[in-house]
């Protein structure tokens, strides 16, 4: 649009689709948003779509390694501030995917829901999204109703909610508070833009109560364990999502313990707990 370009990684896989897309925000003072990962051939790409311009904020939506570590080296170079949240300390559960945080991540200026941050011609509204994780924030480009969703909802696949940051509970508050705002366009840091977005939402939304159907029958049928559900419930994934999905798994089974519909031993319940539906 006039208002926002996109630099996209070379940093594809099975969580980033094509790449991080990182979007420039503006014309002449402009914003950033997840900068993307620790790349050289990226960075100067970056440098290059933004030589005429003055960088003024670069905004992280969350800290996994494919969205947050060039923040910092980005905003060194431009002479401006990070914003965002910092990385939840103790949570990393993916280790060597890009799905991991970035241990250690702490902005310049911390972001809090509602804050409003503005420049010549466009102005973004923090809207906080915990879910996917506990830090996600989006980010609304009141110009245009639009949103730069993050991972939060993502324009190829539907997001990984990964315990223990990662909360299905939330998620689904979180789904519920995007959709109720109207937006027009959703722009997504993986995968293209989404057009129709209530549709899309309530699809997303769909979704997540057919899985969560899923692993209830799981259970009806005598699969007490997550380890043993994967593989029928996924069986025409990516084999190399599976541990992803796991945990994705895991945080569905949180949410029912939540509610009061299964039941676990454990006072932390896990990946190798045992799982029993309570009144079936």
């Amino acid at each position: 649009s006039p208002l926002i370009r996109r630099v996209i990684a070379e940093n594809p896989g099975p969580f980033t689709y094509f790449g991080t897309g990182v979007y420039i925000i503006g014309r002449g003072e402009v914003a950033v948003i997840d900068p993307g990962p620790m790349l050289d051939k990226h960075f100067e790409a970056l440098k290059q779509a933004l030589a005429s311009e003055r960088v003024t904020h670069v905004f992280t939506t969350h800290t996994h390694l494919d969205h947050s570590p060039l923040a910092h080296p980005l905003a060194e170079w431009a002479g401006c501030k990070v914003y965002g949240l910092p990385d939840p300390a103790g949570t990393h559960a993916m280790a060597s995917l890009e799905e991991d945080g970035q241990e250690g991540f702490a902005p310049d200026v911390l972001v809090n829901d509602g804050d409003v941050f503005s420049g010549p011609g466009w102005t973004l509204e923090a809207i906080a999204t915990p879910g996917h994780t506990s830090n996600h924030i989006c980010f609304a480009l009141k110009e245009e109703n639009a949103l730069f969703s993050g991972d939060h909802i993502m324009g190829w696949s539907t997001t990984v909610v990964s315990p223990p940051d990662g909360d299905m509970t939330a998620y689904m508050e979180s789904l519920d508070l995007v959709k109720a705002r109207g937006f027009d366009i959703l722009w997504p840091t993986h995968g293209p833009p989404v057009t129709e977005v209530t549709p899309f939402i309530e699809a997303y939304i769909a979704h997540r109560r057919a899985r969560e159907a899923q692993v209830v029958a799981q259970l009806v049928e005598g699969r007490s364990r997550i380890k043993e559900m994967i593989p029928i419930l996924y069986k025409d994934v990516d084999s190399r999502l599976h541990p992803a999905a796991a945990r994705s798994v895991l945080g569905h089974m949180i949410d029912l313990v939540k509610r009061g519909r299964v039941s676990s031993p454990d006072a932390t319940p896990g990946l190798d707990s045992d799982y029993n539906l309570i009144n079936p």
